[in-house]
């Protein structure tokens, strides 16, 4: 594969399983190799981000994190479909709640992704492309839940660029139009699998909400994702 190793990522041919989970957070990513995976071995580490490869119920499986937004995973998402063979990419990541009946800890899984950004027009599509989930892995997602005994709200989802906004009330619509909830990284991750005709899924944990004043502590996020890891590695091991 002459597009490898890249200027984000040192791994070789054959590094990368066919499927990888892809928090945002690179120590998140090293946390699920180290206490989820068997026989990890770190295969990039290219600025700082990390990426794992080993075994989960014995089949092969990676895991890396993609930083913050569309951008980021934009790039890393894009060069693992396209130079390194990955076939599917679960996304594991925090969101924040936008409707009310949406609580912390809640496990949500995007069936679509409302985009606040210019990362579609690239596509030169004459109108707005919807971006989507994987169904073969979205059911698989929803299947692992069931026999794990999860809870999980399926639905759309808003991926946005901006984290700080000058517009208060940007969410209002996406509110009214039942969302339930915002993250910043699936639009760009389900256009690019869309784009190379691989395959993507995004699986959350809510970590705040809009519109009311409750948030996790850093250490309850990183206690309290373990469901939605648990649901992510049973998918994984399942396509």
């Amino acid at each position: 594969m002459p597009n490898i190793p890249t200027p984000h990522i040192e791994a070789k041919e054959g590094d990368f399983a066919k499927t990888v989970l892809m928090p945002g957070d690179p120590l998140r990513a090293k946390f699920i190799a180290e206490t989820y995976l068997d026989a990890p071995r770190c295969v990039n580490q290219v600025r700082g981000m990390l990426a794992y490869t080993g075994t989960y119920k014995g089949k092969e499986l990676s895991v890396m994190g993609s930083g913050m937004g569309m951008p980021s995973i934009g790039i890393y998402s894009y060069e693992l479909f396209n130079f390194y063979g990955v076939d599917n990419i679960i996304r594991v990541g925090s969101a924040g709640a936008i409707q009310d009946d949406v609580n912390l800890m809640d496990v949500i899984i995007g069936m679509g992704s409302s985009v606040v950004s210019s990362y579609p027009d690239q596509f030169d599509c004459p109108g707005h492309i919807a971006p989507l989930a994987d169904y073969g892995l979205l059911q698989a997602a929803v299947e692992s839940a069931a026999r794990l005994g999860t809870p999980v709200r399926v639905g759309n989802i808003l991926s946005e660029d901006t984290f700080y906004t000058d517009r208060p009330n940007s969410k209002d619509c996406f509110r009214k139009m039942g969302v339930l909830a915002v993250e910043m990284e699936s639009g760009a991750l389900y256009l690019n699998a869309a784009r190379a005709g691989k395959h993507a899924l995004c699986i959350l944990t809510v970590s705040d909400h809009i519109y009311k004043p409750m948030k996790l502590t850093a250490e309850e996020r990183q206690l309290g994702f373990g469901k939605m890891i648990e649901i992510a590695l049973e998918t994984a091991a399942s396509v």
